[in-house]
């Protein structure tokens, strides 16, 4: 089968031929049809220090994904040959403390389709059966194909109640894109969502209804939560963007026992005036992928009930030109890509 490998040879990916995954009896193979190349997939492409220290070489990689089940296990009740599905990309053990209490998403022996584990990026995967999601008629398998990022999206907005609130996103990239729609959807009064790429924001604009995005380049923020009518700040922060800068002003914007959700992560240590965090009564809580598994019951729930995120795909292409879509993302003119592998 054809599948993007990572060599451990310096940038870049390469398309070869590698066997097709066996299957336990417990597991499940999947017909990939459509991935999408996620920012994780370009720290494995630059080859940064992160994936030098993170990767077996060589790897099959990429995690986000949709496709057909082209064969169970033995030991695999409820699925079927053909069912259209996704997956979740955490590989737990199921030993520890949170794993046999059930909060799957907290276990330390998590493994990482396309990171620690052969992943997705090729015309065949091999998935627990337990990880994976059946796909809802309405879902189509682009789609499908970024639950995953939208899932994260999913995980940091209701975090908190949003009902009535004004919410601060900082970070137009396509979880904040999709964490501000999931925002709107629920329900928040204002949503202002923050960057300094223009035209990230002007998709957003498009995407999401009843958005201010705040260029804060240009604009001051603080005049902007006014001019809505917000006087002492917001309810609500979700930090996506993983810039310094941006969670500075966050604090800056919240109001006294507000909460935030952190998914971005920076580059390295930032500084951090704790003293606001207190003195403001914060409650902040750190976001790692999905809860397994009500995020995806909530997600696949919302866009069954009319939830929009499609517009975040800005590029399709077919799998053998992968490395324009790498391109694409690397230059920050694609938000999200969608390869075809059929």
């Amino acid at each position: 089968m054809r599948a993007l490998v990572k060599d451990g040879n310096g940038e870049g990916l390469t398309m070869r031929d590698v066997p097709v995954p066996e299957i336990g009896p417990e597991d499940v193979l999947i017909r990939v049809r459509r991935t999408g190349i996620c920012g994780t997939d370009l720290h494995i492409w630059n080859w940064d220090d992160w994936a030098r220290r993170t990767v077996p070489t060589p790897l099959v990689v990429g995690h986000e994904f949709a496709g057909e089940i082209a064969a169970l296990g033995a030991a695999v009740p409820g699925l079927s040959v053909g069912q259209r599905v996704s997956g979740e990309g955490h590989v737990i053990g199921r030993s520890s403390r949170a794993a046999r209490g059930g909060r799957f998403h907290f276990d330390p022996e998590t493994r990482g389709v396309g990171v620690n584990i052969p992943g997705a990026f090729a015309e065949y995967l091999r998935l627990p059966a337990f990880n994976v999601v059946p796909l809802p008629d309405e879902i189509d398998l682009e789609l499908g194909a970024i639950l995953d990022p939208l899932g994260n999206a999913v995980h940091a907005a209701l975090s908190f109640d949003l009902v009535g609130e004004d919410v601060l996103i900082t970070g137009a990239g396509p979880i904040g894109i999709m964490a501000a729609a999931v925002a709107r959807h629920v329900g928040a009064r204002h949503v202002v969502l923050t960057d300094v790429n223009p035209a990230r924001l002007a998709l957003a604009g498009r995407l999401v209804r009843q958005l201010t995005t705040v260029d804060v380049g240009r604009q001051r923020l603080d005049q902007v939560a006014r001019a809505l009518g917000m006087r002492e700040g917001f309810d609500v922060g979700l930090e996506m963007s993983g810039a310094g800068a941006a969670f500075d002003q966050m604090l800056d914007q919240l109001l006294m026992g507000s909460k935030l959700a952190m998914l971005g992560i920076p580059a390295g240590a930032v500084p951090v005036d704790w003293a606001r965090v207190v003195f403001k009564g914060l409650t902040i809580k750190g976001i790692y992928g999905r809860e397994m598994f009500e995020t995806w019951h909530k997600m696949l729930a919302m866009l069954q009930s009319g939830l929009e995120v499609r517009g975040v795909i800005t590029h399709r292409l077919p799998a053998a030109r992968f490395a324009e879509g790498f391109a694409a993302m690397r230059s920050g003119e694609a938000v999200k890509v969608v390869l075809d592998w059929t």
